[in-house]
């Protein structure tokens, strides 16, 4: 089968426009171009447009985009890697639903509001299990304690600079960087340095043995796709981990 590129932009919800600035970069070429010069998308060209957006949904620029569709990776593979995020994704948005919700039911029934519920789905909790079962029981409830002690504009500018390494991460695994070089250095030194600042973990411990943590992190970030998801998906979460091993077999 066979999309104009006017069905593809009514399909997809973007513009005929956008579409040709992807074939300009060659992000996503059309599969064949009409003498009368029209686009034709077949069902090839759907599953990459669905990864580019799902990719820019991650917050991933165009070139890094570019370079992982490029990657040696089957189609299959790269989109179970998005589906576990959409699904971390949904099951998020669907407590922050039902909290928003019920908040609503509240101040219209005049109710008490119970202020336990309307958090729900707003910050880490889901991994509480997690967390406690790596780490123990302390180690989530010093973290807890913290991230609630912060206002909202603290928890912004947090998750705003865990936002800006994640994506400093993929942008240097997209180039090829080598793992050793100074520049995957450095932002190992930052990945440990924020790691260092979130209570409860062993990196933030005195005594704690950092340098398992993070050589247990970084093999996490790899095998967990929730994690992998952050840094552009296995691979990307591969150089992280190979980064972090060099910077702690030297440095902790």
């Amino acid at each position: 089968m066979e999309w104009s590129i006017q069905q593809i932009a009514r399909l997809t919800g973007t513009t005929s426009r956008t579409l040709r600035h992807y074939d300009d970069i060659g992000l996503l070429p059309p599969a064949r171009v009409a003498s009368n010069g029209y686009r034709h998308y077949d069902e090839a060209s759907l599953v990459r447009l669905q990864r580019i957006l799902l990719l820019r949904d991650l917050g991933l620029g165009l070139p890094q985009i570019a370079g992982v569709l490029d990657r040696d990776e089957s189609e299959a593979h790269a989109l179970e890697t998005h589906l576990a995020w959409l699904r971390q994704e949904q099951e998020r948005l669907a407590r922050q639903i039902a909290s928003v919700a019920s908040t609503i039911t509240t101040l219209r029934e005049g109710g008490p509001l119970m202020a336990e519920k309307m958090f729900d789905g707003f910050d880490h909790t889901q991994y509480k299990d997690e967390v406690e079962e790596r780490w123990g029981k302390k180690a989530y409830a010093d973290s807890d304690r913290w991230w609630r002690s912060m206002d909202a504009s603290a928890k912004a500018d947090w998750q705003r600079d865990a936002a800006r390494l994640g994506a400093d991460w993929v942008a240097a695994a997209e180039t090829g960087t080598d793992p050793a070089s100074d520049e995957a250095q450095v932002l190992a030194a930052r990945h440990v340095a924020w790691l260092r600042g979130i209570p409860g973990t062993p990196a933030a411990a005195p005594g704690g043995d950092i340098r398992g943590y993070v050589l247990g992190l970084g093999d996490m970030y790899v095998a967990d796709p929730r994690f992998a998801a952050n840094y552009g998906g296995e691979q990307g979460a591969a150089f992280v981990r190979d980064a972090l091993r060099v910077y702690a077999e030297a440095n902790l």
